[in-house]
């Protein structure tokens, strides 16, 4: 049977996640809620729905029919994922679904001061952010303790990649080099997020919760300076962290301290990350922006054409 890949919430990782099992010959659908948005993804192969917060599909049976692999990339409120709490029975009716995977944050371990966190840790979120993410978790998890749907959880690190890196925070002058002594972030490239969703879907353990994240964690100002180095632009000033004025979502980003261990992916799934640092990682993202502003392009086009 022909695969199909169906994502709720068909963003930055599901389109690059789209495009490589395009290429493959899936059929690959997902949900939007721009219209505008909807027409591009039909022009680009991609079957496209509209679904939000208070939109549910509008003929799910449809629309779902023959999907082999379902992908959920919604954020989550205080009542959990909205593709849960809708469209829970209409995916446990799905006859021919082989694969689940949830989209999470590694914001669920919480605050660590810079410890070490691994699959087996506990979830212990202390932000809104982890706490509707793990919130999210479990609902999708006992769907496979009560009815053993096939779902995979992927906690992921911070994620950047061509388009929505420090390169373009630096270009758009909006970058600043914030220090917090101790403080490290783990991050993961977006090729990689598609290699691990890739190598579960082959190699497939419902129930499974997989850390997705590099080999080094490391704090923000180092990640601005070598991101300002490869643009030959001067480094903003290095800024304490107790001095700087940020937003309150902003500053909430640094009271979760902790770095992720990635074993499982490597072991259990075989990957070998592309990028398993930052340095190597903005340097492919320098690389490939051509083609990314070109994909971007396209869509400008052809929306000034429909407007």
């Amino acid at each position: 049977m022909m695969k199909k890949l169906f994502c709720f919430g068909y963003g930055y990782t599901c389109d690059d996640l789209g495009q490589a099992l395009l290429q493959q010959g899936w059929v690959v659908a997902g949900t939007t809620r721009d219209n505008e948005k909807r027409r591009f993804l039909k022009g680009q192969g991609v079957k496209a729905f509209l679904f939000d917060y208070e939109q549910p599909l509008e003929d799910p049976a449809l629309f779902l029919k023959d999907t082999t692999h379902l992908l959920i990339s919604t954020p989550p409120d205080d009542d959990g994922d909205p593709v849960f709490n809708m469209h829970a029975q209409d995916i446990l009716n799905i006859s021919t679904l082989e694969w689940v995977g949830y989209l999470s944050s590694t914001a669920v371990y919480g605050d660590r001061e810079g410890g070490w966190v691994d699959e087996n840790s506990e979830i212990r979120p202390s932000s809104k952010r982890g706490s509707r993410r793990a919130k999210a978790e479990e609902q999708w998890l006992s769907l496979y303790t009560g009815k053993k749907l096939p779902v995979h959880i992927f906690r992921l690190a911070g994620i950047y990649g061509p388009g929505r890196s420090a390169l373009d925070s630096v270009r758009a002058g909006i970058a600043r080099r914030i220090n917090k002594p101790g403080h490290a972030f783990s991050r993961i490239h977006v090729e990689d997020i598609v290699q691990v969703l890739m190598a579960s879907m082959a190699r497939p353990c419902p129930g499974a919760c997989y850390n997705l994240a590099d080999d080094m964690a490391a704090p923000s100002h180092e990640v601005i300076k070598f991101a300002c180095d490869l643009l030959n632009i001067e480094p903003p000033p290095l800024l304490p962290y107790d001095d700087a004025d940020m937003a309150p979502i902003a500053r909430s980003f640094y009271n979760d301290n902790k770095r992720i261990k990635n074993d499982r992916i490597k072991a259990e799934l075989g990957v070998k990350l592309r990028y398993p640092n930052y340095m190597e990682g903005l340097k492919a993202c320098l690389a490939q922006e051509q083609a990314y502003r070109d994909r971007m392009g396209d869509y400008a086009a052809q929306m000034a054409g429909e407007g």
